[in-house]
């Protein structure tokens, strides 16, 4: 077929044809900062790295690395990063409010049938009767920060079993780490790639489920800054693209398993690049592999588990009540559901 013959052919079918093509990403070399934990669950973004997703997008990428969701809302905030995948926290819904942020897709997710965050008690507290979430009325429970998803667990967890327990705040996931194996706090919540571990050690023990207390809870969302949302629109979508081309690189390999053993190795190989590269690759593999719950298709977003949410921060007199789902949500971007 020629080139007026295709042309033809291309209007009947109602198609537009724009000259000339246009060939390679919109973008050229865009440099941006994306903010990550080194955890499981933000593998979306070291996948798109990794393969090249976001420099088929026209993307130069660099890691900005935090150990705790607030600060990096606030380097989004400041300009330090531009895109970051975190759990909505106070600080996070106090930026928006101050029209600094915005969230704009959904990342990680509790999913029934999947193995997700588990409920820890300290071997101490275990011990001492502490075998199950009902048994944590008068008990310690760490946090990083007030507002912190940590937070907002725990109280749903306490409100569930209609139990009283005192928050911890110790800033770092580390820092909690030693506290729980310590038994200077009694109880913490957290993904399983840092739970199982804990609780082989014994000095941990794994007593629930958050999923019992928090169905379809959205753990992390895509956020950027709000100029980005409003003013970079094609950096920001291809930003979410070659996320989502890292999310469905990564469910297929260790979540749904539908890709074959060699690519899941690949994967957790992959990963550990950046999760407990530390460790021996043979030692930090079981670690990752259990790291592995679902992160949404095509950041896609639960609207009714991040309303939920909001309600809790102005119901716990974390934010203000006068900040709307429309203050920190940007809707545009991705599916909803």
């Amino acid at each position: 077929m020629n080139y007026l013959d295709r042309r033809k052919l291309l209007g009947l079918l109602g198609v537009a044809v724009t000259l000339p093509l246009i060939v390679g990403p919109a973008l050229a070399e865009t440099k941006i900062n994306v903010g990550a934990l080194r955890f499981t669950s933000h593998a979306a973004s070291f996948v798109a790295f990794e393969r090249g997703y976001f420099a088929d997008e026209g993307l130069d990428v660099e890691f900005k690395f935090f150990q705790a969701a607030q600060p990096m809302a606030v380097a989004i905030a400041s300009g330090d990063a531009d895109y970051g995948v975190t759990a909505i926290s106070g600080g996070l819904v106090s930026l928006a409010d101050k029209g600094a942020v915005k969230i704009i897709g959904g990342a990680l997710s509790e999913e029934k049938g999947i193995d997700g965050q588990k409920i820890l008690a300290s071997d101490k507290a275990f011990q001492a009767g502490v075998t199950d979430p009902s048994k944590l009325d008068d008990k310690t429970f760490a946090i990083t920060q007030s507002g912190s998803s940590f937070h907002y667990m725990a109280s749903k967890i306490a409100d569930k079993e209609n139990v009283a327990i005192s928050f911890k705040p110790l800033q770092k996931v580390g820092a909690i780490i030693g506290a729980v194996k310590s038994g200077q706090v009694d109880a913490w919540s957290i993904v399983p790639h840092i739970a199982k571990p804990l609780a082989k050690s014994g000095a941990v023990h794994i007593i629930g489920d958050v999923s019992d207390y928090i169905p379809d809870y959205q753990v992390t969302t895509v956020f950027t800054s709000a100029d980005n949302a409003a003013n970079k629109r094609a950096q920001t979508e291809a930003f979410l693209r070659a996320f989502s081309k890292g999310a469905a690189d990564f469910n297929a390999a260790l979540v749904d398993k539908t890709a074959g053993d060699a690519a899941a190795e690949d994967m957790v190989k992959l990963i550990h690049k950046y999760v407990y590269a530390d460790r021996p690759y043979e030692k930090a593999k079981p670690s990752i592999v259990n790291g592995a719950m679902r992160i949404n298709e095509g950041a896609a977003m639960n609207t009714a588990s991040i309303q939920d949410q909001l309600d809790w921060f102005i119901g716990e007199d974390l934010v203000k009540d006068t900040v709307t789902f429309d203050t920190l949500v940007d809707t545009s971007y991705v599916k909803t559901y």
